[in-house]
């Protein structure tokens, strides 16, 4: 496990704006709860809590994969809307000290959804 620092830096803010993400043009999950996280030179994420998602849409993979900063992240495959995406979620389970509040919240691969919108009104 390593620590952020200044050689690595790592904020999580609470994000005040509405969240939505959309794939085969359904809603997936939205939130105004969201956790915006800052890795490094990284473009920031956000992180949804699972309470705020349609969990009908998700399925557990068997896909993991470890970051040295946050721990082991678990992968979700997303169908909605007749689209299905492979691995399209990742969530930290049981995420480092450092990073606690993002567990029980998941994050979408922008590549992988049609849009994560941020509504500022």
């Amino acid at each position: 496990m390593k620590e952020p620092g200044p050689d690595h830096p790592i904020t999580i803010t609470p994000n005040p704006h509405r969240i939505r993400v959309v794939l085969g043009g359904v809603i997936v999950a939205e939130t105004t709860r969201a956790l915006t996280l800052k890795e490094a030179g990284l473009p920031p994420v956000q992180y949804i809590p699972r309470a705020d998602a349609e969990w009908d849409l998700f399925e557990k993979t068997n896909h993991t994969t470890h970051c040295p900063y946050k721990g082991d992240a678990s992968y979700y495959a997303l169908t909605a809307g007749g689209v299905e995406r492979a691995n399209a979620v990742w969530s930290y389970e049981d995420p480092y000290p450092a990073v606690a509040a993002i567990k029980d919240h998941l994050a979408f691969y922008p590549n992988k959804v049609d849009a994560i919108e941020e509504f500022t009104d």
